[in-house]
């Protein structure tokens, strides 16, 4: 059985940017979760913004949906969105807080 490769699931989520900060989503810290079920080839993504007035999350989730499901082998995405935990900067990568000038 063909096998869904989580490192390429998590570069495709490196092709999303943040609507307002010029990083990509995993960096930021806004994935929480990566769900692969190998069996049915369906990828769950948990997520946040960070702001829960985006207007732009529909776009931002489907973003997600489309990138990860461009990924050889995934037969379909989903993506929840949630706000508990809320998003801090503690959560970006040590190479996001380098990219925005925070270390």
């Amino acid at each position: 059985m063909p096998q869904i490769n989580e490192a390429e699931v998590i570069e495709a989520l490196r092709e999303c940017y943040d609507p307002e900060i010029p990083v990509n989503i995993y960096d930021l810290g806004l994935v929480y979760g990566i769900d692969i079920n190998q069996e049915t080839g369906h990828v769950h993504i948990k997520m946040t913004l960070t702001s829960m007035g985006c207007p732009l999350v529909g776009d931002v989730m489907s973003e997600v949906e489309m990138r990860v499901s461009q990924v050889e082998n995934v037969k379909s995405c989903d993506v929840e969105m949630t706000f508990d935990p809320p998003w801090t900067p503690d959560r970006m990568s040590e190479d996001a807080k380098w990219e925005l000038g925070l270390i």
